[in-house]
């Protein structure tokens, strides 16, 4: 027996949409031996400067556990330091290395040539009509306080 559903796969085309941006940007980031999540920390890193591992986490959107192991292998890669807060020994603050600001800037540079393609393609009051559209769903989804 099969089920009739009413709406389309939301979480599946959001996937599709997701992995249709990230294969223009996967090739670069390969080229840098740099994973997605990777990526995901040293454009938070470029954006914010130095943050705790708990901010990262959040906007990179990657669990503790995993980001551990991301992070360790950054450190050895040379793109991050980590140290303890000297306000707060209990936190730990991730900041990335010139080499790895080098990567922010460089890769950067190619994925916003990528943004500005498809702003170009769809319209810019289309892709902020995407961009508005799919902040009110990450806000309609987040548990009332």
């Amino acid at each position: 027996m099969s089920t009739t559903f009413t709406h389309r796969n939301l979480p599946r085309l959001l996937l599709q949409a997701r992995e249709a941006v990230m294969a223009h940007t996967r090739p670069s980031l390969r080229e840098h031996a740099l994973s997605d999540q990777q990526w995901r920390v040293l454009r938070v890193l470029g954006e914010h400067g130095a943050v705790d591992t708990g901010r990262v986490a959040r906007e990179a959107f990657i669990l503790g556990p995993s980001l551990t192991g991301v992070l360790a292998r950054m450190e050895r890669d040379n793109l991050i330091t980590r140290a303890r807060d000297p306000a707060d020994q209990r936190r730990t603050v991730v900041e990335a290395t010139p080499h790895g600001m080098k990567l922010v800037k460089r890769l950067g540079s190619s994925i916003e040539a990528h943004y500005d393609w498809m702003e170009k393609s769809l319209g810019k009051a289309k892709l902020a009509q995407l961009y508005g559209l799919l902040d009110e769903l990450i806000a309609l989804e987040q548990p009332s306080p």
